[in-house]
């Protein structure tokens, strides 16, 4: 079996990984757009009559976000992902497709309705033979507890081609994959397994409101990520302390604490960090005359509000932590001091308010490296206010203009969006621990805690110099194992 990269190879964006089988057909993990300096057509540019399935590990658009344009070039086979993303990927998409696609409802129905045919939910930890299942049902999916069902699937018996996901601790519902060949030998003339393990994004442990992800049991062969392979994470209870800092530092000018996120599971840890602050502190003030339980939390994204609800439909994938609070009587997606917008009226309004007032307020708004949506509008208008503050709580790509930011705000720069030069008088902060990819020593452990550890493993999905920060790691933690950039 052979490993090709279609994308994601020496970038942070754009995954799409196929397996190549002995007899010529392949397998696709993740079908993902590119972003920022990395940004190329979405057009499929490598033959699909070959493929046999498409595996998703989550539904990011830089692993999900070129499935329009799979279907569009041929692709015939079913969609695995796991059960919340077989709940969420239709919401994602819609919102991609108006955005680079088209605007006209009637051609977005067709093709979500194209995908969601395709798609097959498959519980997690369990082995699946690839085209064992039957194409979903959309209107059987669902039973009454908003649990998708997987009853079209039958567990795999055979000695073909087996995959299994597993919980990667990235986003609801994201994976990481096994795939398991059983071949003849013929120098032994016995059964022989390969397994490989396709990594997608892993999460760090102790993220809110997610499970951290456990290592499988074996790998022969590895594709890892590497996105932040060059760096470590503060710990939970230090990054939330210093979330906390930073809040209060930026009110105390009573101006607008500007947070961009991503609509999907930033968001949703925000929301869950930022209610256990207020709880933690319901005593004490923000800023001056403004206590922490009246210190209002907007979130400004239509697409972040209807994941936020689908997440609360899907507490049975919660970790325990989060399960605990629910029992409490806590909401950790929806408290008092949380306000959402909706319409785009509302939102225009609440930016020219805000412009006029600089009321001390949290605002979450996407996109998360600003290439787009409504945290935009808002820059425009505050970055010129010393009073606005602007935290960073993700990786920013190359070439985007989230980075710009981060680079030149600091000293005073600008920053162009929209085609206008914007002078960057705002504060700036990062806090990099509330990435939902796991840090460098969170990937190393991720391998060294295998019982049969890889003897080959492939770093994707990373720039240069944090897969070579990476590679030297893994090569001094496994000498016995080869690493290929």
């Amino acid at each position: 079996m052979k490993i090709i990269s279609h994308g994601g190879k020496d970038t942070v964006t754009g995954s799409c990984h196929e397996l190549r089988l002995p007899d010529g057909s392949g397998i696709l993990i993740d079908c993902g757009l590119t972003q920022g300096r990395d940004q190329s057509s979405p057009e499929i540019y490598f033959p699909v009559e070959h493929i046999k399935a498409l595996i998703l590990t989550h539904i990011h658009l830089d692993h999900c976000g070129r499935i329009p344009y799979l279907l569009a070039a041929g692709f015939k086979g079913p969609l695995y992902c796991s059960e919340p993303s077989a709940k969420l990927l239709p919401l994602m998409l819609e919102d991609s497709i108006k955005l680079a696609v088209t605007r006209d409802e009637r051609r977005v129905n067709q093709i979500l309705k194209e995908v969601e045919k395709r798609v097959i939910a498959v519980p997690y930890g369990t082995w699946m033979t690839v085209g064992s299942c039957q194409l979903a049902d959309r209107s059987k999916i669902l039973d009454q507890n908003a649990k998708l069902k997987t009853d079209n699937c039958k567990l795999s018996t055979d000695n073909s081609l087996q995959f299994k996901l597993q919980s990667a601790g990235h986003i609801l519902g994201s994976a990481y994959v096994e795939i398991e060949s059983r071949q003849m030998s013929v120098v032994s003339r016995q059964m022989e397994k390969q397994r490989i393990v396709f990594s997608g994004d892993l999460g760090a442990p102790f993220s809110p409101l997610l499970p951290a992800p456990k290592s499988p049991y074996r790998a022969d062969v590895l594709v890892l990520e590497s996105t932040y392979g060059d760096r470590l994470h503060a710990g939970r209870k230090e990054r939330r302390a210093t979330l906390r800092r930073i809040i209060e530092r930026a009110l105390s000018d009573r101006g607008v604490v500007l947070i961009p996120s991503f609509a999907l599971g930033r968001t949703q840890e925000l929301l869950y960090e930022l209610e256990e602050i207020v709880h933690r502190n319901r005593t004490r003030f923000a800023a001056k005359n403004l206590p922490w339980e009246e210190l209002e939390i907007i979130v400004d994204s239509p697409l972040a509000n209807r994941f936020t609800e689908v997440f609360r439909d899907l507490k049975a994938y919660w970790d325990a932590e989060a399960k605990r609070k629910v029992t409490s009587g806590r909401h950790p997606l929806s408290f008092e001091q949380m306000t959402t917008i909706a319409s785009h009226q509302d939102h225009l309004h609440a930016v020219q308010y805000l412009k006029k007032k600089a009321r001390p307020c949290i605002v979450i708004a996407s996109s998360g490296m600003f290439s787009g949506g409504r945290i935009v509008n808002y820059l425009k208008e505050l970055l010129p206010d010393q009073r606005t503050d602007v935290l960073f709580v993700g990786y920013q790509a190359a070439g985007t203009p989230g980075q710009d930011i981060q680079r030149y705000g600091p000293r005073g720069g600008y920053v162009v969006l929209d085609g206008r030069k914007i002078d960057i008088k705002a504060g700036v902060h990062t806090i990099s621990g509330y990435s939902a990819h796991a840090d460098q020593q969170n990937l190393v452990n991720f391998v060294k805690r295998m019982r049969i550890q890889p003897q080959e493993i492939h770093l994707v999905h990373g720039e240069q110099a944090a897969r070579e920060a990476l590679s030297r790691k893994l090569e001094d933690e496994l000498p016995g194992a080869k690493i290929i950039i």
